[in-house]
């Protein structure tokens, strides 16, 4: 039984592990929003201290709506930016650049 209250979360309308009931963000992106969605590979990050910098740095850009760093110490970082604008992919690779890391490759 899933004792989370969707009340005090701001939430509704969503899949609850327990299924009992649902839960859904507060402000979710409207549907026709579109987003865009790249990804860019990153070395030379190996903590939670480098997630946390990238993290910041590029979510500081316009239009940019989410940022997920998946962290593979000892090999390239998988960074995940999405926008519900056109993204800057130029910017976004001067911002990981700046937080002290090299990057390797992009794709969308």
């Amino acid at each position: 039984m899933c004792n989370t209250n969707a009340n005090d979360l701001g939430l509704t309308d969503a899949s609850c592990a327990c299924g009992t009931h649902s839960h859904a963000l507060a402000n979710p992106v409207a549907a026709d929003a579109a987003q865009v969605t790249s990804t860019f590979e990153v070395s030379g990050m190996t903590c939670g201290h480098c997630v946390s910098s990238v993290t910041e740095e590029v979510s500081r850009l316009d239009g940019v709506s989410n940022v997920n760093v998946q962290l593979v110490v000892g090999g390239d970082s998988r960074v995940t930016v999405s926008s519900t604008d056109s993204l800057d992919r130029d910017a976004v690779a001067a911002a990981i650049h700046e937080s002290g890391y090299e990057l390797v490759s992009t794709s969308r």
